[in-house]
């Protein structure tokens, strides 16, 4: 547990940096456990409140189950949220069967640039719960991720703050060195800026903090008495369920330690190239 609150500190700590430094900040919500977790601590460091915009990137293809979760959660802890999509690449008929990389690029990544640059297709819940179009979008200077050097390769390249440039284009060799709890937080007009708060988190840390935490998190992570459940969320086409009679937080952790299986191998992007996370998040992707 020393552990697990030595992280905590330092994720609340990047998260009011975050506030401190950006004039126009947001926070991605992908629904899945890291993002959840990485909500669960912006309440933490704001007194119960997330002072900015929650993002979610709809591509249409979900499963059911998580957008019930958003919305649910959005209406109960007063959330700010803000929905993006691609809806010109939908209504021309992108989906998986165009090819896992080509969908993913047209509606995750093309839709998050346009989205956080505010020329895209953006709706906001208003206060009754219900979604209208955004008619004041505006382009976000700061983007709070739950990316952890853990999970994927490229991620593992990020810094806490790890600029884009004005297309949203990440250059891996460009990255600003950080020491300590030394942080540049200044850079060039036109960046924007993804900020890490979960980067040193482990797969393990995050559910060691679940439990701790009593976190909501959605219970496609668990199995249901079939025998299966999901390890990593995305899209229904192109995420599979794993072997696993784990129901408990407890039983997950249990499983993970015993595991030498990857956390992303449902994930058809990864099997359709092992290098496709990294092009697309060098193209602007979450």
């Amino acid at each position: 547990m020393d552990r697990i609150r030595e992280l905590e500190a330092q994720s609340v700590y990047i998260l009011r940096e975050a506030y401190r430094h950006f004039d126009s900040l947001c926070m991605l919500w992908s629904i899945g456990k890291d993002s959840t977790v990485l909500l669960w601590l912006a309440r933490k460091a704001f007194a119960g409140q997330v002072p900015f915009p929650l993002v979610h990137i709809d591509t249409s293809y979900k499963i059911p189950a998580m957008i019930a979760y958003r919305d649910r959660l959005a209406r109960d802890w007063g959330l700010t949220m803000i929905v993006g999509q691609n809806t010109e690449a939908l209504a021309d008929g992108m989906g998986p069967d165009k090819g896992r990389l080509v969908c993913c690029a047209a509606l995750k990544t093309d839709a998050l640039r346009r989205t956080l640059d505010g020329s895209g297709a953006r709706m906001r819940m208003n206060p009754a719960g219900d979604y209208v179009a955004d008619w004041e979008p505006r382009p976000y200077n700061g983007v709070i991720v739950g990316a952890r050097a853990d999970e994927e390769g490229s991620r593992s390249k990020e810094r806490y703050f790890s600029p884009r440039d004005e297309n949203s284009d990440w250059d891996v060799s460009e990255q600003p060195p950080e020491f300590w709890n030394q942080f540049k937080t200044r850079f060039a007009p036109g960046t924007h800026v993804r900020i890490h708060p979960l980067l040193d988190w482990t797969e393990i840390d995050l559910w060691e903090y679940i439990r701790a935490e009593a976190i909501p998190i959605i219970d496609l992570y668990f199995d249901k008495g079939e025998g299966t459940r999901y390890r990593s969320l995305g899209c229904a086409p192109c995420t599979a369920c794993i072997t696993s009679t784990a129901r408990t937080n407890a039983e997950v952790i249990e499983e993970l330690r015993r595991t030498n299986t990857p956390e992303r191998a449902g994930r058809a992007q990864d099997q359709a190239d092992p290098h496709a996370l990294e092009k697309l998040r060098r193209e602007g992707y979450m």
